[in-house]
């Protein structure tokens, strides 16, 4: 984070249990969007913001559409960059 606390937060997902930073401006709660993370003052889900940049639109068109600050935006994309990081992956192997 970036007051330098390390605050560790544990969700349960499916049969995977993630330890993650919490982040300042991501809010995982169950009473807001059924515990997704969203955009903390809002019920806006990364989810959306990461695909509305996976489809093309810029920081600038994302912080209108949904009334956001940039750093919200990066925000959500360290929040998907840090739960990628800790997913484990194991490849298939060739059939």
């Amino acid at each position: 984070m970036a007051d330098g606390r390390n605050l560790d937060k544990s969700c349960q997902t499916g049969t995977v249990r993630l330890t993650m930073q919490t982040h300042e401006r991501i809010v995982l709660d169950p009473a807001i969007s059924h515990g997704k993370p969203v955009i903390r003052g809002t019920r806006i889900p990364i989810t959306i913001i990461i695909g509305s940049l996976a489809g093309g639109m810029t920081f600038e068109e994302i912080q209108r559409e949904y009334d956001i600050t940039a750093d919200d935006i990066r925000a959500a994309l360290r929040f998907v960059g840090d739960l990628a990081e800790q997913e484990s992956f194991h490849p298939l192997p060739a059939a």
